[in-house]
């Protein structure tokens, strides 16, 4: 550097100054005060992403008296605060510099360890922690996989319904969507094959258990169907797994990781049964396929909170997760009956839906002609909020849907809530 120059980054900028010479200033912020961003500077992909339908509804479900089903949100009266306060005072007196430092990029291998453990008694046998990554959240996992498999133009295979944050994730790739229709028994996979063969996808995409939106679980003999054609036209599937635990009634189904073997990545996630503010995950595959993954999330963030990983393992390791699941289930449960007596009592025959077995969410469908996304307006001013259903599906066609979430509204909330769409129904 010249004697008597020094570099100033003021308002985003370098400019030099002269400090001796009597030289003048440039200010060019005030010289050029309008910078602005059109579309031309930014990236194909990142423009054409569209806002999250459900983040736009904030705006409306957080007006005062508005009993919101829009969200997927836990109860928060439901949070372990008390254990989780304990845990992070114990990581900081007995971990300290450790917690606080960076870590390895497939996680705390002591939570790992747990994990390995904790997928392996649910049907995940033979899992290892060096099959593990720790993500933020599964939605971390959704964009990984993603980034290590999709290519512009190339398909993914899902239902239709399916969970929109697979799609944002997805659609930041440019990919493209072939579905097949769902009902009371999940995913119909007996339209899969004509669909493989037709579209050659670069995965499956599928929400086993007690599905987002629509609350759908897959039966067994279907998972062994998808198996079964997913290891014979040699096409991963990736087993999107948030709400598994939350289980109401009915009965537990075989894990497509057990059945599937290396042919299923696996997600799953702490968001829905301790906290998703942690936003601690895990995305679990072969070896081939982690070392692929493990390489894509150091490109993004190296490692994933270490303080939250080590709180988390602390919380789990005294068996409070499973005491803490099931006080949720038991309070779920009565929220869940809570909504479909309501719905039975004060929604019209022309309205049917879901009666999901666990998980957070069921599917409305209303009668043909009526839009979700003007209904929403007309619930509005009965103040109660819903999700229109048209965002979760991939093709855009679904109008006249809606997805209702029951684990966030009180018991009294749900069903003044729901009294009050059944006199929105009622005006159709």
């Amino acid at each position: 550097m010249q004697p008597g120059i020094h570099l100033d980054f003021r308002a985003g900028f370098l400019h030099n100054v002269c400090v001796s010479s009597g030289v003048k200033k440039i200010d060019a912020a005030k010289e050029n005060p309008q910078f602005g961003y059109d579309e031309s500077f930014f990236s194909p992909a990142a423009f054409a992403l569209e806002s999250s339908i459900i983040r736009d509804i904030l705006k409306y479900s957080s007006q005062p008296g508005v009993i919101s089903f829009a969200g997927g949100l836990p109860a928060p009266e439901m949070f372990p605060v008390e254990q989780i306060k304990a845990a992070a005072d114990h990581v900081l007196v007995q971990y300290g510099t450790l917690a606080l430092q960076y870590g390895l990029s497939r996680g705390y291998l002591p939570l790992r360890e747990f994990l390995a453990d904790w997928i392996a008694q649910r049907g995940g046998d033979g899992i290892s922690p060096e099959d593990i990554i720790v993500t933020a959240g599964s939605q971390q996992g959704l964009d990984m996989v993603g980034r290590a498999f999709l290519t512009p133009g190339r398909y993914v295979l899902c239902s239709r319904p399916t969970y929109l944050g697979a799609l944002q994730a997805f659609n930041y790739y440019q990919a493209k969507y072939a579905t097949v229709e769902i009902d009371e028994n999940g995913m119909k996979v007996d339209d899969l094959e004509a669909k493989i063969k037709q579209y050659n996808p670069a995965f499956i995409y599928v929400v086993p258990n007690f599905q987002n939106p629509a609350g759908v679980t897959l039966t067994e003999e279907r998972r062994y169907k998808l198996v079964d054609l997913a290891h014979r036209y040699h096409v991963p599937i990736v087993d999107d797994n948030p709400y598994g635990e939350l289980r109401y009634s009915g009965s537990d189904q075989v894990s497509l990781k057990k059945i599937g073997g290396d042919a299923v990545i696996q997600l799953g996630t702490f968001s829905k049964i301790i906290s998703p503010g942690l936003r601690i995950g895990w995305t679990v595959g072969p070896s081939e396929v982690m070392d692929v993954l493990e390489r894509v999330k150091q490109s993004t963030d190296l490692h994933t909170n270490q303080f939250a990983q080590y709180v988390v393992h602390e919380y789990v390791l005294g068996g409070e997760l499973e005491r803490h699941i099931k006080r949720l289930i038991k309070s779920y449960k009565e929220r869940r009956d809570t909504m479909l007596k309501g719905m039975a009592e004060f929604f019209p025959d022309t309205v049917v839906w879901t009666k999901p077995e666990g998980g957070l969410f069921l599917w409305v469908i209303l009668p043909d002609g009526v839009v979700g996304k003007d209904l929403f307006m007309q619930a509005i001013e009965e103040k109660v909020a819903f999700v229109p259903g048209k965002p979760f599906d991939p093709t855009g066609t679904m109008e006249n849907t809606m997805r209702l979430n029951f684990s966030n509204a009180s018991v009294e909330m749900i069903r003044e809530g729901i009294k009050r769409l059944g006199r929105v129904f009622q005006q159709l």
